[in-house]
C-alpha cells in the first residue's frame, strides 16, 4: 500500500509538475539523488550493509549524472520545481523500500499490479481532466501515453520488483545511473541528437560507478584453526 501511494502515485504526479517547471537536464539530476535516499533508508529499515564499493560506485555514478544534468541543461529551473524533483525523489526511496519485505510473501507481478491499483486510485481527481484532454488528443500523444503505460510502467516496474527480490536494495538502486547513458546513446541513435563530449564523460563515469557499486565486497578467509597436538600415551 505505501509502496503504490508513494511510488506510483506522490512520485508520478510530482515528477510530471515539476517537469513542467524545470528542464529535462536538470529534472533527471535532481530525481536521481532517489539512490542516494535508498542507500540509507535501506541501512536503517532494512539492515542492509554499506559497502565501501557502494559508496564509492554511488558518488562516482552520481558525479556522471550531475555532469550529463549540466551538460543538458538548460538553467531554467524555478525552485518550486527544484524542490518538486527531490520530493519525487525521496517518495521513490521510501515507496522502493517499502515494496522490498512485501516481495517475500507475493511475486513482483502481484506487487506491481497491486502498486498500480493503488497509485490509479491515488491518481482518481485527475480522471475528469483526463477525459477532457482525452478526447482533444492527437492520435500520436495517446499512442504515446499507452506506451509509457505499457513499457516504463508495467514492464519495467515488474522486472525492476523481480530483481528487487532477489538483490539488496541499495545495490539495485545503483543501476538506476545507468539511465542517463542509456538516454544519451538511444537520442544519438533515434532522434539523431549528437552528445557533447562532457556529456559521453558523464555517461562513462555512471557505468565506472555503476560498476563499482555492483561489485561483491571481497570475502577474508578465515584463519585456520590450529589442531591441538596429540595427546602422548604413557
Amino acid at each position: 500500500m505505501l509502496a503504490g501511494v508513494l511510488w506510483f502515485g506522490v512520485y508520478q504526479v510530482l515528477l510530471n509538475e515539476a517537469e513542467r517547471r524545470v528542464d529535462a537536464g536538470t529534472a533527471s539530476m535532481l530525481v536521481l539523488i532517489a539512490p542516494i535516499f535508498i542507500v540509507a533508508l535501506a541501512a536503517v529499515f532494512l539492515q542492509e550493509r554499506t559497502t565501501p564499493n557502494l559508496l564509492l560506485g554511488g558518488a562516482l555514478a552520481f558525479a556522471g549524472v550531475v555532469t550529463i544534468g549540466l551538460a543538458t541543461s538548460t538553467h531554467s529551473a524555478s525552485l518550486v520545481g527544484v524542490m518538486l524533483c527531490i520530493i519525487a525523489a525521496l517518495a521513490s526511496a521510501v515507496g522502493m523500500v517499502a515494496e522490498k519485505p512485501v516481495l517475500n510473501r507475493i511475486t513482483a507481478l502481484q506487487a506491481t499490479w497491486t502498486c498500480c491499483v493503488v497509485g490509479a486510485l491515488f491518481c482518481l481527481p485527475f480522471a475528469t481532466q483526463l477525459v477532457r484532454e482525452w478526447r482533444v488528443a492527437p492520435t500520436g500523444s495517446i499512442a504515446w501515453l499507452l506506451f509509457l503505460g505499457l513499457f516504463p510502467t508495467s514492464i519495467a516496474f515488474t522486472t525492476w520488483a523481480y530483481a528487487l527480490a532477489r538483490g539488496s536494495a541499495g545495490r539495485l538502486a545503483a543501476t538506476a545511473y545507468l539511465v542517463p547513458p542509456i538516454t544519451i546513446v538511444m537520442s544519438w541513435l533515434i532522434l539523431g541528437e549528437e552528445p557533447r563530449p562532457i556529456a559521453i564523460l558523464g555517461g562513462a563515469l555512471c557505468l565506472v560507478g555503476v560498476a563499482i557499486a555492483r561489485r561483491a565486497p571481497a570475502v577474508r578467509a578465515s584463519a585456520p584453526v590450529p589442531r591441538a597436538p596429540p595427546a602422548r600415551r604413557l
